[in-house]
């Protein structure tokens, strides 16, 4: 059976299938609209499954804080002065246990309505991943939607004390919250916590500021972080058992795999302890780290513990740096030897729900400029690659959309629709009859390129030869904006280039003898390079005792699949 290599379309839920035109920045739900679980139509499964992706990512999902009022329904009022934006932070958790509202059409059957995608998607062949939010839930916390037999959060804690292993928060004993800095702004705040809790990015004081993430409060997994770290771990601690519960709950929707939430923020000890649970009860499915940590990479991928790990700060960093001119491109070999033996456990992108969109004017003002990046990114390793939905179509996120404001991202916190990916729909169509000539060659380069991570072997199963060293005092080859590898399997060979220049520049390529003996390939006296994502497939004709001489259009590249005559 073949194993694919894992590439994810990432779909922000909220703002994927939002067919409305915003009417006003930080507008409401009635002004903007939302995307729905029923936008994601068989239609855009089938080309998305045709585009070569193995995994949807639906971010959102969970229910979260928002100041639309639901009450109607049952769900609890939200504090506006305590939520970012109108729509809120999907990171914000108001109830594990149910889906975000925003996205249903029926809201009463909201939870079959996000049942009934899963099942679309899997239908169309392709999994699906959902977010787990380990650390920190909303201020204002409160399931309705909970099984009977699962307590509160914070129902049993001791709100006196300001640690207890079994509490499930962190508590400020005698210090009310004080959200002073919305005062300021002349927001009204009716919310009221006391004691104050710790906030969900390690703010032990009982005045967050807007900077920090004042929408959240601190989950307690048995540490104590104001007295040396100190860990209480045995027995188990509460919130581990209600976490595991939840972990259990969307497991058994037939979820595929969790992308875990700033997993390094919480114990270590957690993961070991739950995964290999839900491994053994969910065979095959898969958890995701978002972790920034290189120095906890290997402990976090021990033990049968997470199966891939963000790579942000690695090769994401370089590439963006190298994109933009500020490093070499020879810097991509040096980050790379940083994770050599776990590189095929690293998740490669260009772009999320967190960075800067590659065309904003933030970073390379044009999608087309991020080919040369992209190309390495899905092509270096065995190991996953992700898509942010309306990366290939070069969308800008410059819109001033409220909460957000204009930062290059596309934002998480208002309710709005994308121009690219509205277009994109035209109302449900999914096609390319509303994009620019621009856009569209842009997507049908994305389509091309996460393709040939499956159907080309050496790509999907192959090993990964560095060629910088070959080339390192090869004056032909710019080792500044010239990026070179290859990946085979012992049948296939192929050749990767990257120009990372401004300009067309024509790429020389020494290939050692080495590299041929590393993949057990029979030289002969020629050979051809036929390039596998342009257009034009005219094969190039070389002596594997010369170097092969190419040329790449600036900021792109090439894939040459290698046959010897």
């Amino acid at each position: 059976m073949q194993k694919n290599k894992i590439t994810v379309y990432q779909i922000f839920k909220r703002l994927f299938g939002n067919k409305n035109l915003p009417k006003r920045p930080n507008g409401t739900l009635e002004e903007n609209g939302s995307g729905k679980f029923n936008d994601i139509t068989d239609n855009v499964l089938e080309v998305l499954k045709e585009s070569g992706y193995t995994h949807v990512w639906y971010i959102g999902v969970l229910a979260h804080a928002s100041a639309t009022d639901y009450t109607r329904y049952g769900i609890p009022q939200q504090f506006p002065e305590i939520v970012k934006g109108k729509a809120g932070s999907p990171y914000a958790i108001r109830d594990y246990y149910d889906v975000d509202p925003d996205l249903a059409v029926n809201v009463k059957e909201r939870m079959s309505e996000f049942e009934a995608l899963i099942t679309r998607t899997h239908k169309a062949g392709l999994k699906v991943l959902i977010d787990f939010v380990p650390n920190h839930l909303a201020r204002n916390y409160r399931s309705v939607t909970k099984p009977p037999h699962v307590n509160e959060f914070g129902e049993k804690d001791d709100t006196s004390l300001a640690f207890a292993p079994n509490n499930n928060f962190y508590y400020l004993p005698g210090q009310p919250l004080d959200l002073q800095f919305l005062q300021d702004k002349g927001i009204e705040v009716n919310y009221v916590e006391n004691p104050a809790k710790a906030t969900g990015n390690d703010c032990f004081t009982n005045r967050p500021s807007e900077y920090d993430w004042y929408d959240t409060v601190k989950l307690n997994y048995g540490m104590d972080y104001l007295n040396g770290r100190r860990k209480f771990f045995d027995p188990i601690p509460h919130t581990w058992k209600m976490m595991r519960n939840i972990l259990f709950y969307w497991a058994a929707k037939d979820i595929d795999g969790f992308r875990c939430d700033m997993a390094e923020m919480v114990p270590l000890e957690f993961w070991k302890w739950v995964i290999p649970q839900v491994k053994a009860q969910f065979p095959g499915i898969i958890f995701f780290a978002e972790i920034y940590n290189p120095s906890v990479y290997r402990d976090f991928l021990a033990d049968n513990t997470f199966d891939y790990l963000y790579d942000k700060v690695g090769l994401y960093d370089v590439l963006r740096d190298v994109a933009c001119g500020y490093r070499p491109s020879s810097d991509i070999t040096f980050i790379l030897n940083t994770v050599g033996d776990i590189q095929h456990h690293m998740i490669n992108f260009m772009e999320n729900h967190d960075e800067q969109r590659i065309a904003s004017d933030f970073f390379l003002k044009s999608g087309e400029k991020g080919k040369a990046a992209m190309i390495v990114t899905a092509c270096i390793n065995v190991n996953p690659v992700m898509v942010y939905f309306g990366q290939e179509l070069g969308e800008r996120g410059m819109d001033e959309e409220g909460f957000s404001g204009r930062d290059g991202r596309t934002s998480i916190f208002d309710y709005w629709s994308v121009d690219t990916v509205r277009r994109w729909n035209n109302n449900g169509r999914w096609n390319e009859d509303l994009l620019t000539e621009e856009e569209k060659s842009l997507r049908r380069f994305y389509h091309k390129l996460i393709r040939l991570c499956n159907l080309e072997k050496a790509l999907r199963e192959g090993l990964f030869y560095d060629l910088m060293y070959a080339n390192y005092e090869n004056m032909e080859f710019n080792s500044m904006k010239q990026y070179a590898f290859i990946r085979g399997d012992y049948t296939d060979f192929l050749l990767v280039i990257a120009n990372f220049s401004n300009e067309e520049e024509e790429v020389t390529v020494w290939i050692p003898d080495h590299a041929y003996d590393f993949f057990k390939v029979m030289q002969h006296e020629r050979a051809i390079a036929v390039p596998l994502l342009s257009d034009e497939k005219f094969p190039i004709d070389f002596s594997p005792t010369n170097p092969l001489k190419v040329k790449i259009k600036a900021n792109d590249g090439e894939i040459y699949k290698i046959s010897f005559l």
